[in-house]
């Protein structure tokens, strides 16, 4: 079930008008009345009359409505409240009463603190029922004692008592309320630019994923801008009015992605992107204390070889399975403790993408940012550092500093390396289902299912290790096991011979 809150206005009759209307699509079938307010009497009395010409007569029912509003000394400016609530498409095959969706727009307002069950002075509101699968409620905001009713952060307790209602009538669809972890999304103007030139995601998108590649495997903030100007980001500081020299902000754009109007840059700061991305939010994370005076920029290239990498992956793996045991074992003892360890999970899968796709991104960096939405803090906070985050974090630094994923041997040790991240989204998601945060915990087990998938088709395209086999003796003619594999009958056996 999905409720709306619609705008709010000032004339009752008209919106009566509209609902016991066609439509604007002809979708109002058989409007009337299922529910209204305690003591507004038999429904039979409310409901609009139809005149001799066929019209409805509303003006008893707008002067009911709007009774309390006039009598109020101060009524709001806009005192029409208008809420509608609609059966999703996977249970539009289930069919309701009237009653029951009397009962379900009843239970809704109670669950959003709008109506008391039994206040003879609360508000007064009707429900109107068009098809099947939605019903409209109307409401005056001055209650009947004169007090106005603000409603305000209606939309979110609406969105909490519709998900409580769904549950309880066993619906399929239940939208939860919004866990405010959500980053912001592209604007119209951001989308249809990226549409214009062509690319697959939009500016702030390919801007957030590099931001997040940067911050995993950093552990300063000048070694995070330095990886960021690597990354062919360009970045502008935002230094403090307080104390001259202190870095309090940054923000970045992509060199070629120019304004129509001046052609100049289009900068994101860190909390645009997300709100986890901006720099003291950073800060915490990697626990270090703001620095005094800018550093002289610094390089961060390692050259190392396969078997360095492998080992790398192989360590990474082993503490993603190590926090995914300590999650399951604290997360009702020490839930701080197990947020640090998610996010520092999405750190580490930032820079295991990074590894194996590069900078342009692919399935696993999609993966990477949607268990980066489950692993996110509530309200834009950051969970302390713990012993095991900073492990988790060392591992993403080690494996961003391996470089590049280039032969079978390593690409399957990050293959298996993303495995134990998926069985630690699975955990991540029972951690958040037990919290309640049903957004994050259908982000995890997404997460899960996108790394698994990731897994299993890069696994297709990776060669088989060779197993070197025994060769047979020659069979009598020189036609036999070693001639067929087209290597001479002696040359695997014999001391230095030519491979």
């Amino acid at each position: 079930m999905i409720s709306r809150v619609h705008r709010r206005g000032t004339r009752v009759g008209g919106l009566l008008r509209y609902l016991f209307g066609p439509g604007r699509y002809e979708e109002h079938v058989n409007p009337r009345l299922v529910a209204a307010w305690d003591g507004a009497g038999d429904l039979a009395d409310l409901e609009p009359a139809v005149t001799e010409t066929g019209a409805r007569d509303f003006q008893h029912l707008v002067a009911m409505l709007e009774e309390p509003v006039r009598a109020a000394d101060r009524s709001p400016r806009k005192p029409v409240w208008h809420c509608s609530m609609r059966l999703a498409p996977e249970d539009r095959g289930r069919t309701f009463s009237d009653a029951t969706w009397g009962h379900m727009a009843r239970e809704m307002l109670v669950g959003a603190g709008l109506v008391v069950n039994g206040d003879a002075e609360g508000l007064r509101w009707v429900v109107v029922r068009h098809n099947d699968d939605h019903v409209h409620i109307v409401a005056t905001l001055v209650r009947e004692d004169g007090r106005t009713e603000w409603a305000r952060n209606d939309y979110r307790r609406v969105v909490a008592a519709t998900y409580d209602v769904a549950r309880r009538f066993g619906l399929q669809r239940r939208v939860p309320p919004a866990d405010r972890t959500a980053v912001r999304r592209p604007g119209p103007r951001e989308t249809s630019k990226a549409r214009r030139l062509g690319q697959q995601e939009t500016t702030r998108d390919v801007l957030r994923r590099r931001v997040r590649a940067a911050a995993a495997s950093a552990t300063s903030a000048e070694e995070f801008f330095d990886r960021l100007r690597a990354a062919g980001v360009m970045v502008k500081l935002r230094e403090s009015q307080q104390q001259p020299g202190e870095i309090t902000g940054y923000a970045v754009a992509l060199p070629k992605v120019h304004s129509a109007a001046d052609r100049q840059p289009i900068y994101f700061s860190g909390g645009r992107l997300a709100p986890d991305l901006s720099l003291p939010k950073l800060r915490q994370r990697w626990g270090t204390p703001p620095p005094t005076s800018r550093a002289r920029p610094r390089r961060y290239r390692v050259r190392v070889g396969r078997a360095e990498r492998v080992q790398a992956m192989r360590d990474a793996g082993a503490s993603a399975r190590a926090a995914a045991d300590e999650m399951r074992r604290n997360a009702g003892s020490d839930p701080a403790a197990a947020q640090a360890a998610a996010q520092a999970a999405a750190d580490t899968l930032h820079a295991v993408a990074l590894a194996v796709e590069g900078r342009d991104g692919g399935p696993l960096s999609d993966a990477a940012e949607v268990f980066d939405r489950a692993a996110r803090a509530q309200y834009r906070r950051v969970a302390g550092a713990t012993s095991r985050s900073y492990q988790m974090r060392a591992m993403s630094r080690l494996v961003t500093l391996m470089g590049r994923v280039s032969g079978d041997e390593d690409t399957l040790a990050a293959l298996r390396l993303v495995l134990d991240l998926a069985a630690l989204s699975d955990t991540l998601a029972h951690l958040r289902e037990a919290q309640q945060r049903w957004h994050q915990a259908q982000a995890a087990r997404a997460a899960a299912a996108a790394l698994r998938a990731a897994a299993t088709n890069a696994a297709r395209l990776v060669a088989p290790t060779p197993t070197v086999t025994a060769t047979a003796d020659p069979t009598v003619g020189g036609r036999g096991p070693a001639q067929q594999t087209g290597r001479r009958p002696n040359q695997a056996s014999r001391p230095g011979g030519r491979r």
